[in-house]
């Protein structure tokens, strides 16, 4: 049995405790009625957003409503000293809530930006019924007249892209320990979101390191919930939708036919496991062609063993444990399958992170890399599980993921 196979069959996570973080549902519909939103514009579209998340929060939104006013003054009239990033959704203000002396982070939408009103009461009703350690806690929200502002937990460390790409890089680089623990840490929340949630699994839809939000000891929460999608019922294996998201993150069944299931956020998962990694964007212009793609330039690699270490972050400066490497990229070269059936459900993740976890330290069994066997003529999508004890195979062929040399 392979090392990602022993892994899973270890004793699975309890998720008692996660099933009593979640809020019981007055209406086990809540969740399900987002696919049918639908609003108004005008003078009276900010009231009838307040009425829509009244409506479907069904008496379990716990978030605060703010005034414009007092987000005024809590931003200080929204001034760029205050200003904590931008994107096309709009800007992130840091904040300081008078009547609760707390810092927040404020995130006022452009009206023309890439995220509307339906985007936005998704993003207030998921993380006002959705409850977890690794997801951002959501403080209030402001709908008045055309304003569309929410009001998040600050986190102190800003987003996993700030530490991975951030120029100039004026944050020192992330170890490897800490790398897993992020890692750990949102595959946990994925994980909540997916097996969890009832009656249907959340899909996250937009997985990405600027999505990802450190606290001051690292602590990994997902942030950005307004792609989230309902995920299928029943027998179902996914829902067809309109395909959103950002270029490079998307599985590839998604960005063709709009099929949308947990194992597309699995795939996500993968590369934004492999950006942390090898500290690269899965998308990066300023590098020569054959690297610009993170995927494209990973696929060879993964072929051979021997390579393996080519793929660490350089600014890691050869500090991490080389077993742990090899062990981590299987987990990735598996969430990066192209077939979605093939992919590990992301509690298999959870349990082979775990395993990581506690064997972080270990190099012991691994030979030089010189001495190890070179594995070719085979693709990248064809990687998966074998029977064999301590292996994996690569198009057929054995390649030794604990770095052992057998």
């Amino acid at each position: 049995m392979s090392w990602f196979q022993c892994c899973m069959s270890e004793e699975r996570v309890n998720r008692n405790s996660l099933k009593k973080s979640i809020k019981e549902y007055n209406d086990t519909k809540t969740l399900a009625s987002f696919a049918n939103l639908s609003f108004k514009s005008g003078k009276n579209r900010g009231r009838y957003t307040r009425k829509e998340i009244k409506k479907l929060g069904k008496g379990n939104i716990l978030a605060q409503t703010f005034t414009f006013r007092e987000l005024c003054v809590a931003t200080n009239n929204f001034n760029d000293q205050n200003l904590l990033g931008e994107g096309g959704f709009g800007r992130v203000y840091k904040a300081f809530i008078q009547t609760t002396k707390q810092i927040t982070a404020v995130k006022r939408l452009d009206p023309n930006g890439f995220q509307g009103d339906r985007e936005f009461l998704v993003e207030v009703l998921m993380l006002s019924l959705l409850h977890h350690p690794n997801l951002v806690n959501l403080v209030g929200y402001c709908a008045d007249a055309n304003q569309r502002i929410l009001v998040y937990e600050f986190m102190p460390n800003g987003s996993l892209e700030d530490h991975l790409f951030g120029t100039p890089s004026t944050k020192p680089p992330l170890d490897w320990n800490t790398r897993m623990k992020i890692v750990e840490g949102v595959a946990r929340g994925l994980e909540y979101l997916h097996e969890t949630v009832k009656p249907a699994p959340v899909i996250y839809r937009d997985f990405k390191a600027s999505n990802i939000l450190l606290d001051e000891e690292f602590n990994a929460k997902l942030s950005d919930f307004g792609l989230a999608k309902i995920g299928p019922i029943g027998d179902k294996s996914h829902v067809s939708t309109r395909v959103m998201g950002t270029y490079g993150y998307c599985a590839p069944e998604y960005a063709l036919t709009g099929q949308l299931s947990t194992k597309s956020d699995v795939y996500s998962f993968g590369v934004v496991f492999l950006e942390i990694i090898t500290g690269r964007r899965v998308i990066d212009t300023t590098k020569p062609s054959e690297q610009k793609n993170l995927i494209s330039w990973a696929q060879p690699l993964f072929k051979d063993r021997r390579k393996f270490t080519l793929m660490a972050d350089p600014k890691l400066e050869g500090n991490y444990p080389v077993k742990a490497l090899y062990q981590a990229l299987a987990v990735v070269a598996m969430c990066l399958q192209d077939e979605p059936n093939t992919r590990p459900l992301i509690s298999d993740v959870v349990t082979a992170l775990r395993y990581l976890a506690v064997n972080k330290d270990s190099d012991e069994d691994v030979e030089d890399e010189s001495e190890t066997e070179s594995v070719s003529g085979s693709e990248f999508s064809s990687y998966s599980c074998s029977t064999s004890p301590d292996r994996n195979y690569i198009g057929g062929k054995n390649v030794d993921v604990e770095g052992d040399g057998r």
